[in-house]
This record gives C-alpha cells, sequence and structure tokens, in this order.
C-alpha cells in the first residue's frame, strides 16, 4: 500500500486516517463580520478525507486583519459559525486543526480603523491583496505590554477553536506575518527582551507556543516556520542562529507537528546550507508536514526518503475535493487553474 494511506498517530490523542494534509489555503469567503459561511462547512466537508484539514488561516483579533473576509476566532458569532465547519467534517469522519494567524505588519488600518502592531516600525512595500488601492503602511513597534497581550490573545483564540470543536490548533509562525517578523532580523530591531538575540527574538514565538499549549494541551498544538525568508522579508544570513535556537527549544516541547512553511523545492539558502525542509529534518525531532507543490507521487516518495513525516497538498485539493478517493483508486486529477480561487466547491 502507498505509505501516503495509511495510518499515523500524531500522539496519544489523535491518529490521522492517512499521512495526507490538507494544507492551508485563504480564501476570504468569510461573511462581512468574518463569520464562517455554510459554503464554507461544505466546501471543509467534501475534503475530509484527508488525514489532517489545515484550515484556512484565522485572524486571532480584529486588527490580526491584512486580507479581505478572512474569517476570525475572537467573536461568538465567529465561534458559532466554526462550529458547523467542524461539526460538517467529523460528520464526514475528519479531522480538523484551525490556523491562529495575527498578519502584524501586512495588517491594515482600513479593516479595524487602528494602529498597524509589529515587533518594530518596520514597513512593507506593496499593496493590499485582492485590494490593490490600499498601500501598506508603516506599523507601531508593540510595547511589551501590548506583547503579553498578544500572547494572552493567541491563547484565547485557541481555546476558542476546541469550544468550536476544531481537533487542535497550528500556529501561523511563518511566511511574514506577525510571529515570523519577531525571528527575522530585517522586521525586528528591537532592544529589548524582544530583539537582539536568538534568545531575544524568539522569546515571543516561545511565549505564544507555551500560552497556547497551556490553553489546550501540547498534543491538539503544532506550528508553522518558515526559516528561509521569501514572502513579505529579505533574508539574512543572522536569521540562523535565531531559529536553531527556537526549532531546539521546540524539541522540548512535544508538539503535534512542526510544518514547514515556504515551498523551498529548488529554493536554497546558503546560511541554511539547502533546502529549508532540510534544515529542519536535521534540527527538528519531533513529526514534520512537508509542503510545496507536491503530488500524489512526490509526496510519497518524499515520505520515503525520510525527507518528512506528511505531506501538506494545496492547490490540488481546490480543483479535487475528493483528491484522496481519486489518489487511492489512480483517477486522474482535474488541474487547478487560478479560476477556482472565485468560488467555494
Amino acid at each position: 500500500m502507498n505509505t501516503l494511506f495509511q495510518k499515523f498517530k500524531l500522539n496519544e490523542s489523535i491518529e490521522l486516517q492517512n499521512h495526507i494534509l490538507m494544507a492551508p489555503l485563504t480564501r476570504c469567503m468569510a461573511d462581512d463580520n468574518l463569520v464562517p459561511t455554510d459554503a464554507m462547512a461544505k466546501y471543509y466537508a467534501r475534503r475530509a478525507d484527508a488525514g489532517l484539514i489545515i484550515s484556512e488561516a484565522i485572524i486571532i483579533r480584529p486588527d490580526g486583519q491584512g486580507y479581505p473576509n478572512t474569517p476570525g476566532l475572537f467573536s461568538a458569532a465567529q465561534v458559532e459559525g466554526w462550529k458547523k465547519v467542524t461539526a460538517a467534517v467529523h460528520e464526514k469522519g475528519g479531522k480538523i486543526f484551525a490556523q491562529l494567524w495575527h498578519v502584524g505588519r501586512v495588517a491594515h488600518p482600513y479593516f479595524f480603523g487602528g494602529d498597524v502592531i509589529a515587533p518594530s516600525a518596520i514597513g512593507v512595500e506593496g499593496t493590499v491583496p485582492r485590494m490593490r488601492d490600499l498601500q501598506y503602511v508603516t506599523p507601531k513597534a508593540a510595547t511589551v505590554e501590548e506583547i503579553k497581550q498578544l500572547v494572552s490573545d493567541y491563547a484565547t483564540a485557541a481555546k476558542n477553536a476546541i469550544e468550536a470543536g476544531f481537533d487542535g490548533v497550528e500556529i501561523h509562525g511563518a511566511n511574514g506575518y506577525l510571529i515570523d517578523q519577531f525571528l527575522h532580523h530585517a522586521s525586528n530591531a528591537r532592544v529589548d527582551q524582544y530583539g537582539g538575540s536568538p534568545e531575544n527574538m524568539a522569546r515571543f514565538a516561545l511565549e505564544v507556543v507555551d500560552a497556547v499549549t497551556s490553553a489546550i494541551g501540547h498534543d491538539r498544538v503544532a506550528l508553522r516556520l518558515s526559516p528561509g525568508a521569501y514572502f513579505n522579508m529579505p533574508a539574512d544570513k543572522q536569521d540562523r542562529e535565531v531559529f536553531d535556537f527556537l526549532i531546539a527549544q521546540l524539541n522540548n516541547v512535544k508538539l503535534a507537528y512542526l510544518h514547514v512553511g515556504i515551498f523551498d523545492d529548488g529554493m536554497e539558502f546558503d546560511y541554511l546550507d539547502g533546502r529549508v525542509s532540510d534544515y529542519m529534518r536535521k534540527v527538528y525531532q519531533g513529526t514534520l508536514v512537508g509542503v510545496g507543490g507536491f503530488t500524489i507521487e512526490s509526496g510519497a516518495k518524499a515520505i520515503e526518503d525520510k525527507r518528512f513525516d506528511l505531506v501538506a497538498i494545496g492547490r490540488p485539493f481546490i480543483a479535487n475535493p475528493d483528491l484522496v478517493a481519486k489518489a487511492k483508486r489512480g483517477d486522474e486529477l482535474v488541474a487547478y487553474s487560478d479560476e477556482m480561487l472565485t468560488s467555494l466547491v
């Protein structure tokens, strides 16, 4: 039997029906109050034969929003909306984690009417996705008190996720968003306990992990990281020391898994001695999830070659809600096209 279709035990609490994860896919399909819709419940339920669905990124509080109509987990109505989604997935026998998200300096006050908050007052150039008339603004450097509140808000969102019926959470610490901004020298110029040294720059990420695991249990918590900077973030060779320290600490936490947060096949970083995934495989001792344009065939080979333990697949799941069933039968998959992003199927 293809390795991908065999069961996988994440830990004592969670067993997956196969090695295939549905990668988080930002679809911008929540309503104007950022509440999940009935269409979203049907969309996720149709993909419940994945070993685990990682939800689209879900903002933990209003000032974490940087895209239109991205769902939240900070209001009672949003929690109720997600209950419909998780119930639909569970009814089909699936499992689903909520990806917890704050975009940091790529947020926009258009959505929430306040300051954009980040580690440092260092902005990015460009415009808001899907709303290209909105230019990014220079963020406000968070105070220590504001950072402590952010940590608390991640924990609250995690508890809301469990109340909403999610099987666990994946903390989004990658791709140039808030947590990742603390981990890279290009975006973190702080000189207090949250900047300067690897220990200080990793502090916020570790505090969030500690708060979330304390709130819902380490067996229900995962983390996504991108040591290689590539999205809203220039690379810096000093970043290697930050991630060396951070991942060494994570080896003591027993997370559900660590998720490679970069499509890195063919992309190499000198300061990581090659691909991000290979670097993470060397330094992380727990379950590792790979991502990066994998097909069923290439994903199976990556696992057989021990590059990863599990593989997350994204766009093919948009085009093929029944991807796992098709793959088991050997059916040809529908090719993804960008036009598919405009509707939930």
